[in-house]
């Protein structure tokens, strides 16, 4: 029996990436409804408080982006590159990486993949080296940011790991996130400055060229945001983003401006979540009243089309997973217990493998953590191998990779005929593996 749940399970996963995100958590709603109706699985419960934290901090980010605030932030990156072309290998995966901190989604690097061509090409670098970098950096950086859906939801998790290791708290999570994912993004830059063939020495390159049409869309002009005007109330509406986003830090930082409820002898302050929550729903309507956003168009925005889809992607996968593991919660804790607690890497590689499966670093987090912390797992690991949520590279079917191959007018960012040779594969796993080490170092020296 578990062996066919298992099959109905992952099943569920495989048919669902082959949807996209919101394909992802449909289906798994299949799989649940065999699992109940056929093999008499009790339905577990839907990550509620995740679902409603990630869903206040979609709509801030929608109206924010609806008012124009990331393309202010954007256009200051933009003008960093642009100052150093020279340097755009590192400079670019550094800038989509931090972009994805301050906003906590990784769509934000769309607009910035045609710049970064220009500056590669015009300069004569090769474009695959500083986008393929940048592409995997953009998604690095949402295990870094204190507003997105995967922090988010890893906060909740911990949150509810009573008796298990030491309390971790967001600020906690994010002292080593933040300079794990940073020095993994740096480490695939560094690699990634001298991959493939100057493009003066590549063949393929050259005989292209050769064509004036080709040329000619090879390098033709790109957008720039640096010669657009944005109004005021864009500018107003970054800095009062970034005013919640400060005020997470805070409430995480001091614990005693946080209100307690409960009978006296019991009080207890209330949850990281629904702090984010509140001041997210602030900073959305602040911006809404007072930056001159378009009500209209808050909802065909795509951070709100991705973050919906992220929210289906969790709802479905995680209410599977979690019915799945607790009808076999006793098997799975006497067979993975022992293997985990000897081998603690297991639960990377596992859920790194999760994460290609389901495509989401959230769906992956949420799937995987919290087995991790009923196997007994010490939340310290689960922190330090953070990272590894990052899996959806090992095959280049993200938006985003696509996207850049897309952008990328000379061909060097690309498939390979073998698929899995692809532009993506070694920075990425060169930035897990450097973040799952430095992320193991620091819970020794700070938790």
């Amino acid at each position: 029996m578990l062996l066919l749940q298992t099959i109905v399970v992952l099943g569920c996963l495989l048919l669902g990436t082959r949807f996209g995100g919101m394909g992802l958590g449909l289906i798994s709603g299949i799989g649940l409804f065999i699992l109940t109706f056929v093999f008499g699985v009790e339905p577990g419960k839907p990550p509620i408080d995740v679902m409603l934290t990630i869903l206040a901090v979609i709509g801030c980010a929608s109206v924010l982006q609806t008012a124009g605030g990331l393309n202010v932030m954007m256009r200051f990156a933009e003008r960093l590159l642009r100052r150093h072309p020279d340097y755009i290998t590192i400079l670019a995966p550094i800038t989509t990486w931090g972009l994805t901190f301050l906003c906590g989604t990784g769509h934000v690097v769309y607009t910035m993949f045609p710049i970064i061509y220009d500056i590669a090409i015009k300069k004569g670098i090769r474009p695959e080296r500083p986008m393929a970098v940048a592409s995997v950096a953009s998604q690095m950086g949402i295990g870094a940011s204190p507003v997105s859906v995967s922090v988010v939801s890893m906060v909740s998790i911990l949150g509810q790991a009573h008796g298990v290791g030491q309390a971790i708290g967001i600020l906690q999570l994010l002292s080593i996130s933040i300079p794990a994912t940073f020095l993994g993004v740096v480490a695939a830059a560094l690699w990634s400055m001298h991959r493939g063939k100057d493009l003066d020495k590549d063949e393929e390159f050259q005989a292209k060229l050769k064509d004036p049409s080709q040329r000619e869309f090879i390098y033709g002009d790109s957008e720039s945001l640096l010669n657009k005007a944005f109004p005021k109330e864009a500018y107003w509406a970054t800095w009062i983003f970034f005013a919640a986003i400060l005020g997470v830090v805070i409430f995480g930082a001091f614990p005693n401006l946080v209100p307690s409820f409960g009978p006296p002898d019991k009080l207890k302050p209330i949850s990281m979540n629904l702090i984010i929550q509140m001041l997210m729903l602030i900073a959305g309507a602040v911006i809404l009243m007072t930056c001159k956003v378009n009500q209209r168009e808050i909802a065909n925005g795509p951070v709100f089309k991705a973050g919906m889809v992220a929210i289906f992607s969790v709802f479905g996968v995680a209410w599977m997973a979690d019915s799945f593991f607790h009808a076999h919660f006793t098997l799975l804790k006497n067979s993975l217990a022992g293997v985990v607690a000897t081998y603690p890497w297991m639960y990377a590689v596992v859920l790194l493998f999760v994460s290609k499966l389901v495509n989401s670093q959230a769906a992956a987090v949420v799937a995987i953590a919290p087995i991790g912390v009923s196997l007994g797992v010490d939340p310290k690991t689960i922190v330090a191998f953070f990272s590894a949520s990052y899996g959806y590279f090992i095959l280049p079917t993200y938006p985003s990779d696509l996207a850049c191959i897309g952008f990328d007018r000379s061909g060097t960012t690309g498939i390979g005929k073998f698929i899995i040779n692809h532009s993506f594969i070694v920075p990425g796993f060169i930035g897990v593996i450097t973040g799952c080490i430095v992320g193991s170092i620091l819970v020794r020296i700070i938790l």
